[in-house]
């Protein structure tokens, strides 16, 4: 072999380690900047929808399916029992109800509501301690949350027509998306 030759391997394979040496800090280096700054991946926004009720403090998350609900207002009705029993000395008792309706409830076709009983603290005692009658349901209400001047709670059976949404309606309630404040 010629010197030429010779001279000529030897630059190409000097590049070749040098293109090789440079790859390896490059790599290193690009490396140790993914290492220090992660690429910063936001989770995909949940579309969510929150009603605010100001007047009894307390809030309720929905999902974006909901958007355009109505607020429906109406009035639970009970009767305190004396010594269990119904008597002519039965005092009459009321309060707040909130349905939250979806939005594709008609008349024709109804949806499953959400909805929510108001109590005072002191009408709760009552329901708890089995002296406030609401119907005919051999259990009472459940409470959901409270706060420092109302307890919220869902009528029992609410849903035992099994109406359409009655599932999703379950599950707003099982997300435990409720706050009271």
């Amino acid at each position: 072999m010629n010197k030429q030759k010779i001279t000529r391997i030897f630059i190409i394979a000097v590049i070749i380690f040098l293109i090789g040496v440079a790859s390896y800090f490059i790599l290193i280096k690009k490396q140790s900047l993914i290492t220090k700054n992660p690429i910063q991946t936001k989770p995909l926004p949940i579309e969510i929808l929150n009603y605010t009720n100001a007047e009894y403090s307390f809030s309720i998350i929905l999902p974006i399916t909901w958007k355009g609900y109505s607020i429906v207002r109406e009035k639970w009705n009970g009767q305190v029992l004396d010594g269990q029993e119904l008597t002519d000395k039965s005092t009459k008792l009321e309060g707040p109800k909130i349905l939250i309706r979806h939005p594709l409830w008609t008349v024709d076709n109804p949806r499953q509501d959400i909805p929510i009983m108001i109590f005072t603290p002191a009408q709760w005692d009552l329901v708890v301690a089995e002296k406030l009658s609401l119907g005919a349901a051999p259990i009472g209400p459940s409470e959901l949350w409270r706060n420092a001047n109302y307890v919220f709670a869902l009528p029992a059976r609410y849903n035992f027509a099994f109406q359409i949404g009655f599932e999703e309606v379950q599950q707003i309630i099982d997300s435990k998306s409720f706050k009271a404040f």
